[in-house]
C-alpha cells in the first residue's frame, strides 16, 4: 500500500497517527526527505483485548521495520525488528523518496488478530515521526540534560583526581626530601665513627708502641 506523507515536509515537524494493520502484510509511507535530514519515529503496536475491551499492549506483539531509498534501487538504510513499542531513526544520506515500511507479527493466539475482517480483528500502530533537528532536540531534551549533567560529574571528579595526584606528589616529594635528608646525615655519621675509630686506633697503637719500648729499656 502506497500512503504519502506530504504534511512531513514542511520544515522540521513531528506528527502523531494511527493505524491497522492486517496480519503480516506490511504498510508502507513515502517520504520526500532533503539530504542530511535526521528522522526519528517513535511507535506503538497495539492488539485487541477482550478482557478490557480495548487495545493494548503485549509481550507476544512485534514489529519489523525498513526503510528503503527509492532513489537508489531500494538501497536499505534500516532493518530492525522491535517490540510492542519502541524506536527508530535514520539520516537520509541523499535527498528523494525513502520507503518506510512496519510489518506486525503476533504470538498471542487470539482467533483473527490476522485479519482486520474479524471483528477488532488486525495491528493497531500508532506512529510518532520526528522529521528534523529541531523537534528531534525538544523530544531528546531531557537526555540531552542528564549527558550534560554527567558530563559536568565527570568534570568534577576529574578536578578532584588531579587534586589527589597533586596531594601525592607533594607528599612524595617531602617524603623524597626526608629521605634524602635522613641518608645525608647516616652518612655524615658514619665519617665521624670512622674518623673516631681511626683516632682511637692510632691512639692505642701509639700508647702500645710507647708501652712496648718502655718495657725494654727496663
Amino acid at each position: 500500500m502506497r500512503v504519502l506523507l506530504p504534511f512531513l515536509m514542511l520544515g522540521s515537524v513531528a506528527h502523531a497517527l494511527y493505524f491497522f494493520l492486517d496480519g503480516a502484510s506490511s504498510k508502507c509511507f513515502f517520504e520526500e526527505l532533503p539530504k542530511d535530514t535526521l528522522v526519528v519515529g517513535h511507535y506503538t503496536a497495539e492488539e485487541w483485548d477482550d478482557n478490557i475491551n480495548a487495545w493494548a499492549k503485549h509481550d507476544g506483539i512485534s514489529i519489523y521495520i525498513s526503510v528503503d531509498e527509492m532513489f537508489d534501487n531500494d538501497h536499505r538504510v534500516v532493518s530492525q525488528r522491535g517490540k510492542s513499542s519502541g524506536r527508530f531513526t535514520f539520516t537520509a544520506a541523499d535527498a528523494g523518496e525513502h520507503k518506510i515500511c512496519f510489518t506486525p507479527s503476533s504470538s498471542s493466539g487470539r482467533p483473527g488478530w490476522l485479519s482486520l475482517l474479524q471483528p477488532n480483528g488486525g495491528i493497531k500502530l500508532t506512529l510518532d515521526l520526528a522529521i528534523g533537528s529541531s523537534e528531534i532536540e525538544s523530544t531528546d531534551k531531557t537526555k540531552l540534560v542528564d549527558i550534560a549533567q554527567r558530563v559536568r560529574d565527570l568534570n568534577a571528579r576529574l578536578l578532584d583526581i588531579r587534586r589527589e595526584q597533586i596531594f601525592q606528589r607533594e607528599r612524595e616529594a617531602e617524603f623524597r626530601d626526608q629521605s634524602e635528608s635522613t641518608n645525608s646525615r647516616v652518612v655524615r655519621w658514619m665519617f665521624i665513627q670512622i674518623i673516631v675509630l681511626g683516632i682511637t686506633c692510632a691512639w692505642q697503637l701509639s700508647h702500645l708502641r710507647s708501652f712496648f719500648i718502655k718495657q725494654k729499656l727496663t
